[in-house]
């Protein structure tokens, strides 16, 4: 998996990582310089997955692109429907009904809890740990359960739709969702004793990784990766979409602007996910889950713009409509590519050991970057 393939003058090193490698959390190639264990420099060479996935939504419809970014950041499949979904809507200025609304983002918070669950799970494998990810998937499985029985899959869901979404809850899955929070909330102990207080991991990541306020906004991160800098930069509060701005959540932030940093951030997003599913879990309005549209959509003509706050941070849509049937144009502003983009500045100077910390709270996904 670590391939030495050449060096350079002053003792330097050159190596491989990847494309194929556990650590690197997907196809991702990354060349790095090392002299001795210190990094000198990190090159990622990215597109082994490439799809071009914003051209091929060109000859979509405004019902059909949506899906397609299920296939991109696959652990927010929901948000990035729903965003894609708000840009249409807005295009057309489509009212949705309420239920659909607090549908939506109940699904998004779930989404998020799931995504960070896959995380810490691995962020924690990939420091050695190997029993946090199957403490980490026996909640997200409950998660997973909730998804396929309203929306029928447990990954690419496929479920907003132009005006709501596609097709009504499960009759079980109020009572589902209390069970998953009564769950979690007995859990979180056990997080805390067997990753977050442990002195090894901590040992691992604080220090490790360090990234400014000032280079953060820099390198154009955002999400939890920005947020552990104490960047304020989340969509839900600062460009409010859906009944976001009706709840009561806090945005987290941790000043230390290393890899601890950010993994509390996660970690302490998921609690706060909870808390916006309890307040509308038991608050869901009656109602139609879908507004009244045509089959055929066609935007007026001209340029639209969405952003959403993904599990990695976020998600903007640009669509330019020349009136037709299909985008004349989209564009996906994705978390992960400019986060990753940060990476080679955290990572210099720093040894080898600890670059596996670093990649692991930037939580990538390389489909997103990729695209």
């Amino acid at each position: 998996m670590v391939e030495e393939i050449g060096s350079t003058a002053a003792g330097d090193i050159i190596i491989n990582v990847g494309p194929q490698h556990p650590a690197t959390h997907g196809v991702l190639h990354l060349v790095i310089t090392i002299n001795g264990e210190t990094i000198q420099k990190v090159e990622p060479h990215l597109g082994y997955i490439h799809r071009s996935i914003e051209k091929m939504c060109e000859s979509l419809t405004y019902r059909q692109f949506i899906y397609v970014t299920s296939r991109m950041d696959y652990l927010s499949s929901h948000i990035n429907n729903h965003a894609c979904a708000l840009c249409v809507e807005k295009g057309l200025q489509i009212e949705v009904p309420s239920r659909a609304q607090v549908i939506r983002v109940l699904m998004d918070e779930l989404t998020r809890i799931a995504s960070h669950e896959l995380w810490w799970g691995a962020m924690a494998m990939d420091l050695g740990a190997f029993t946090p990810f199957f403490h980490a998937f026996r909640e997200r499985e409950a998660i997973n359960d909730i998804m396929e029985e309203t929306c029928g899959a447990r990954l690419t869901m496929n479920y907003m739709v132009p005006g709501g979404v596609m097709q009504d809850i499960h009759p079980n899955f109020q009572r589902r969702v209390k069970e998953f929070i009564a769950l979690f909330k007995s859990k979180v102990n056990e997080y805390n004793e067997l990753v977050t207080g442990n002195i090894i991991f901590q040992n691992r990541m604080k220090g490790v990784g360090n990234l400014s306020a000032a280079d953060a906004i820099s390198f154009g991160c955002t999400g939890p990766t920005a947020r552990g800098s104490g960047v304020s930069c989340d969509i839900r509060k600062l460009y409010p979409y859906e009944i976001y701005e009706t709840l009561n959540f806090e945005e987290i932030l941790e000043t230390g602007g290393d890899s601890f940093a950010r993994y509390m951030v996660r970690v302490r997003e998921m609690s706060q996910s909870i808390s916006i599913i309890e307040q509308l879990i038991d608050n869901i309005p009656e109602g139609d889950f879908q507004a009244k549209t045509k089959a055929v959509l066609k935007l007026p003509k001209g340029e639209f713009y969405q952003r959403v706050e993904t599990a990695r941070g976020e998600f903007g849509v640009y669509m330019v409509s020349e009136g037709g049937t299909t985008p004349y144009r989209i564009k996906y502003r994705s978390p992960g590519f400019s986060n990753l983009s940060a990476l080679d500045h955290m990572a210099r100077g720093s040894k080898l050991g600890d670059l596996v910390a670093m990649m692991g709270t930037l939580d990538l996904v390389i489909p997103d970057i990729d695209r």
